[in-house]
């Protein structure tokens, strides 16, 4: 057996999560039972090393929008980003609330009815009581599984070496985010999210060593974010989910920065629909081969098995 596929059972094999009451389950998901994940990876480079190699490489990173979320996995939890992550996916992107008492935990919606049991904005619930809800799959079911806190979803990243992705929702602060990762040590496991070049100079300001995504599309856009305050080794450089622009990819690689596009989105619109469509995905790979270095997808392990850049992440880069 190789020492891949050793990893990857020895993953499987002692990843467990918490159980609730068999009539609240989905009765396609799998059964949670108590438990955490054991580390599974090395001591790695540093980030914005792994992501310099990627580039230098033509290796590319495939980001699970929301955690990855499946039938029986919900988004914004950690058993679906385990789920992906024992089939080779190792960077998701998560949402970030904070709770009326304080407590930052994954949550895309400003209400909890459409992703949880409960009722109401996220903002009027104290943690205690968010505790008590179970997550829905994105088909509506009722899964198992608990709303994770941020400091339990940076800590798991640490355990297995996988990379988050942090967007901030309305109900919480960079600060906020920024001292949590401080506090998890998960500096080297965090990408986070800018979505205007104001937001990508706060995050700056509060930590300019760490890796953030930041709207760009050429040389010009860069030395902005960089006059800014930004470090340019810690940039990636976000170009939308329209249409590839492959000269913006050529523009910003030029510069020693990696190209970042989604092809995620509202479900018969989004291009992770329109590349399935046909049942072989390749122009996924056209995107790696014109160099793009991250991906970001609703279809990550369809992505995984439309392309060869993420082989070359794992073997050639250690991600």
């Amino acid at each position: 057996m190789s020492q891949s596929a050793a990893v990857s059972l020895c993953a499987i094999a002692l990843f467990l999560v918490a159980c609730s009451p068999e009539s609240e389950i989905y009765e396609g998901a799998p059964s949670p039972v108590a438990g955490k994940p054991t580390p599974v990876s090395a001591e790695r480079a540093s980030l914005p090393e792994i992501f310099d190699c990627l580039r230098e490489n033509k290796g590319t990173a495939i980001a699970a929008h929301r955690g990855g979320p499946y039938p029986g996995y919900p988004e914004n939890a950690i058993e679906t980003m385990q789920y992906n992550f024992d089939r080779g996916v190792r960077v998701f992107e998560i949402d970030i609330a904070e709770s009326q008492d304080g407590v930052l935990f994954l949550m895309h919606d400003r209400s909890l009815t459409r992703t949880t049991t409960g009722e109401g904005f996220v903002a009027e619930w104290d943690w205690t009581d968010l505790q008590t809800l179970r997550l829905r799959d994105n088909n509506g079911e009722v899964t198992g599984f608990d709303i994770p806190s941020l400091s339990d979803a940076l800590e798991w990243a640490v355990e297995t070496g996988a990379i988050v992705e942090l967007d901030k929702k309305p109900t919480t602060s960079f600060a906020n985010i920024v001292s949590a990762v401080e506090a998890a040590g998960a500096e080297d496991n965090v990408i986070m999210i800018s979505y205007n070049d104001d937001q990508a100079f706060e995050i700056a300001r509060i930590n300019p060593d760490l890796m953030m995504t930041a709207s760009a599309f050429g040389g010009r856009d860069i030395r902005k974010l960089v006059d800014g305050g930004v470090n340019q080794d810690s940039l990636i450089a976000w170009t939308g989910t329209n249409e590839p622009d492959f000269a913006a990819w050529d523009r910003v690689l030029d510069e020693g920065v990696e190209a970042a596009f989604g092809t995620l989105g509202r479900p018969g619109e989004r291009l992770d629909d329109t590349y399935l469509a046909d049942g072989n995905g390749s122009e996924f790979q056209a995107l790696v081969d014109a160099g793009l270095t991250l991906i970001a997808t609703d279809a990550p392990l369809e992505v995984a098995e439309a392309i060869n850049g993420d082989d070359i992440a794992a073997e050639v880069c250690g991600l």
